[in-house]
């Protein structure tokens, strides 16, 4: 456990978002006195806001996530349910994948389903009771300069915090490769990889039979697909997406369309059966992108990159909570009393990253099989991903083995290595033999949306 830090130490985090709320957590909780800059003007209620243009979008908090928050913030699993988070396993949603329907089963991960508002709404309400931190709102930090030691942060009317540690949670609007190349420390261009997925996402209102959500996949083939989530308020989100000349549009009746085309009818009859509360709201900012902070010599002292800044994700897998929550928890364990020298910050940063390596995989090496993305899968991304294929068919056929460590490896609650130990291997080779058996049926629980088709 980290020794508490002398009061002297100060602590700036740049952005409000969520990776910035549980980054001034953790660093909080080492030691540092904490102020958070973030450039928008808060809402007091949850809702939408400009830095934050994927808000209206659906967000998933996977079960790593929620576990990572909780070490952080005690107590948040049942503040967000007090405030009307919706309790949802994974394994009970209407999922139909590459290779047909996955079997429902009540043996899987729990997460907590709401929009990202109320989650970034509840997070920042903890925060501002944590001793130590100070949320400072409509704030732009213009640049940073060394000064000695420490750190200014210079803000755009020029008055500047000091500190002594900067932790960048920006998003992907960092202005840190500019600030960088300010202060003599140019870094590489980010390794980018895009495959043009489009979100359009309304938001619907009612009750209905199905309790926990839907998914269709997008695969090669069709390059389109759809999730449906419970969240507070009796309210649905209902995200289409598609990639290249498929990605979703704005306008309403083509969005029904859109959804209506899928390979199955369960979110055409979803739409029919909730009201809608809202427009259409797209997004399309998802390309992966991760800069290669912290591996240079000449990084600075005590400044520190997390989330989106550091490491964005196309956010249809889910993964960017969790690994902004992941390196909350790093930061927490990791930062001492004693401020950091370039080495300890190089050897953080580093540990920061970490966090990310296997999400970037699973993301980039999904996204490089789609037609719409300019680049191609490696050698080895094709075998493992030919693996992970057999692993997922048996899973839709009802392997309970591969369908339980699928939910490990999804939640990022186990390694990838899961993926290849002695029970996996044997059941992949006895399906080379013996064949694999049929998919799952459609399940019931989603007959009841239009029941005469059932």
């Amino acid at each position: 456990m980290s020794e508490p830090a002398t009061p002297s130490l100060r602590a700036v985090v740049i952005g409000a978002s969520f990776a910035g709320l549980l980054a001034a957590a953790a660093t909080a909780r080492a030691g540092y006195a904490v102020t958070v800059v973030e450039r928008d003007a808060l809402p007091s209620d949850p809702g939408p806001r400009d830095g934050v243009p994927q808000s209206r979008q659906p967000h998933v908090l996977l079960h790593r996530g929620l576990e990572s928050i909780e070490t952080l913030l005690p107590g948040i699993r049942d503040d967000l349910l007090a405030r009307g988070g919706r309790p949802v396993r994974t394994g009970e949603l209407a999922w139909l994948g590459e290779y047909g329907w996955l079997p429902v089963t009540a043996d899987s991960y729990e997460t907590i389903s709401l929009s990202r508002p109320l989650l970034e709404e509840v997070v920042r309400s903890r925060l501002r009771t944590v001793p130590g931190v100070e949320l400072s709102t409509g704030e732009r930090v213009q640049s940073l300069r060394r000064d000695g030691p420490r750190w200014q942060v210079v803000r755009a009317d020029g008055r500047s915090h000091t500190a002594d540690l900067v932790v960048d949670a920006s998003g992907r609007g960092s202005r840190l490769p500019h600030w960088l190349a300010d202060l003599g420390v140019p870094q590489p261009e980010p390794v980018v990889v895009e495959a043009q997925l489009g979100y359009a996402t309304r938001s619907y209102r009612g009750r209905i039979p199905l309790r926990t959500g839907a998914v269709i996949v997008g695969t090669p083939e069709t390059l389109a697909g759809a999730l449906a989530i419970p969240v507070e308020d009796d309210r649905w989100l209902v995200c289409a997406h598609g990639y290249g000349d498929r990605r979703p549009p704005r306008e309403t009746t083509a969005f029904e369309t859109f959804l209506a085309d899928l390979p199955d009818p369960v979110f055409a009859d979803l739409v029919t059966a909730l009201e809608p509360d809202g427009e259409v709201s797209v997004h399309r900012q998802t390309a992966n992108r991760r800069y290669a902070y912290g591996r240079g010599r000449d990084w600075p002292a005590g400044l520190l990159v997390v989330g989106d800044a550091m490491c964005a994700f196309n956010p249809v897998y889910g993964q960017g909570i969790t690994v902004s929550a992941g390196q909350a928890e790093v930061l927490a364990a990791r930062l001492s009393r004693r401020p950091l020298d370039a080495r300890s910050t190089r050897r953080l940063q580093r540990r920061l990253a970490a966090v990310a390596d296997f999400p970037w995989s699973v993301a980039t090496s999904q996204d490089l099989r789609m037609p719409t993305s300019p680049g191609r899968q490696s050698l080895v991304q094709r075998a493992i991903g030919r693996w992970t294929g057999r692993v997922m068919e048996l899973a839709t056929g009802g392997d309970v083995i591969c369908l339980r460590t699928l939910g490990q490896v999804y939640h990022l609650m186990g390694q990838p290595a899961l993926l290849f130990r002695p029970a996996i291997a044997a059941a992949v080779v006895r399906s080379w033999v013996r064949g694999v058996p049929p998919a799952a049926p459609r399940p019931t629980i989603i007959d009841g949306l239009a029941p005469g088709r059932a």
